[in-house]
């Protein structure tokens, strides 16, 4: 006879993914629809860009204040309380038409959206064999948010209007709170010192890790492609010789949605050992698909192509990082996992600030470019990384037979 441990045991992981996947789609809903929302508030294209940038901004700093309490309080009811909050941030923004209020409600959007890097730490601790496997499975579902968030809010603002994207994403942050109540484990905190102490803690991560500094460092550029690849994606296609709707261009996500689940194979590479060469191959991926982009600008199926190798790439160092951090100590994973994801998240703001000012300046020759940049210097962390890690483990290997 089946136990209500084994059921939950076998759908808890599903569960995490399709909450994640939910939560972090929020971030991402704005991008089709910039246009819409531009005209709505009276502003322009560069202006309303800084909401995206704003949302990424928002979660970064979520990252830093607020994961760090994973450690120290229940994490069930701490990402049940956020999750509320967000609820109300979405209702709010479907109701605005002000500027200043759709920049204040994105990045409150943004904070309350970090109950995603509370779950995914924990689905690490659920399997310590198959990590790599685990982690990939619910990263997986974050990603299919990243990416079905641009078809959802592209379809849904063609047929009803951009606010309705907002409201119907309050309904769905409803129903994954019913979810986790039901299924989320509600694992005790470990840490006992107070707020304060438990920044400090985790600011001590950096010095203490080098493994955590380059993962974080890496995730930081690669996302900062990714953020900047997908805002700049918007006015390109919304322009000549396009000119798609906002639909048409949220349909570019599915895409996007194939690569994010082939990724997770990478996961299981890390696992046996070949995470160099994992990232070696996907940062490549990211530097080929920039170089078709700008080789053929206005060919369709090249864009595809490009968007399928670009998010394989993105996402699958991403879970590659995922996997070597959390073979770090389990009881500072919510610490570890803050500097890596702020780092991460400011990496995507920053991404998209250069984006929109590149965009601004020389269109999509000159956003291309920068793109370009930032995977060669992304593909130079990786070499430099591994060098340096080769050199301490050959002087660890001299050192032992004298001691």
């Amino acid at each position: 006879m089946t136990t209500n441990k084994q059921i939950n045991s076998k759908i808890v992981i599903p569960i995490m993914a399709i909450a994640c996947g939910i939560m972090i789609a929020n971030l991402y809903y704005n991008q089709p629809i910039l246009k819409d929302m531009a005209l709505a508030a009276h502003v322009s294209d560069a202006k309303i860009g800084k909401i995206s940038m704003l949302a990424q901004l928002g979660y970064g700093l979520g990252m830093f204040f607020i994961i760090p309490l994973g450690d120290k309080l229940r994490r069930k009811s701490l990402i049940l309380g956020i999750s509320a909050l967000a609820c109300l941030a979405l209702i709010l923004i479907s109701l605005s038409s002000s500027y200043v209020v759709l920049c204040i409600l994105s990045f409150l959007i943004g904070i309350f959206s970090t109950p995603v890097q509370i779950i995914l730490p924990m689905s690490a601790t659920l399997s310590t064999e198959n990590r790599g496997k685990t982690v990939g499975k619910v990263f997986a579902g974050i990603l299919v948010g990243m990416l079905a968030a641009r078809v959802f809010s592209g379809l849904i603002a063609d047929a009803f209007g951009w606010r309705y994207v907002f409201g119907l994403s309050a309904v769905l942050v409803f129903v994954s709170m019913i979810l986790l109540k039901a299924f989320l484990p509600d694992i005790p905190s470990a840490f006992k010192g107070n707020y304060l102490s438990l920044i400090k803690s985790t600011l001590s991560m950096i010095p203490k890790y080098p493994l955590l500094r380059q993962t974080a460092l890496l995730g930081g550029f690669t996302f900062g492609i990714f953020c900047s690849f997908w805002t700049t994606l918007t006015f390109f296609l919304s322009g000549e010789p396009f000119h798609y709707s906002p639909g048409t261009i949220g349909l570019f996500g599915l895409v996007a949605i194939v690569g994010a689940l082939i990724a997770p194979y990478f996961g299981k590479l890390a696992d046996n050992g070949g995470a160099f060469k994992s990232l070696v191959l996907t940062i490549s991926m990211i530097i080929v698909s920039i170089i078709l982009l700008k080789i053929f600008p206005y060919s369709t199926m090249v864009l595809a192509l490009s968007i399928l190798m670009l998010d394989i790439g993105v996402q699958a160092t991403q879970i590659t990082n995922f996997t070597k951090i959390y073979s770090l100590p389990q009881q500072e994973h919510n610490r570890i996992n803050t500097v890596y994801m702020t780092t991460y998240f400011v990496g995507g703001a920053i991404g998209t600030f250069f984006g929109l000012l590149c965009w601004r300046l020389g269109g999509w020759e000159l956003a291309t470019s920068q793109l370009l940049l930032w995977g060669i210097i992304a593909i130079s962390i990786v070499l430099i990384s591994e060098k340096r890690n080769n050199k301490k483990s050959k002087a660890e290997n001299a050192i032992k037979p004298i001691i």
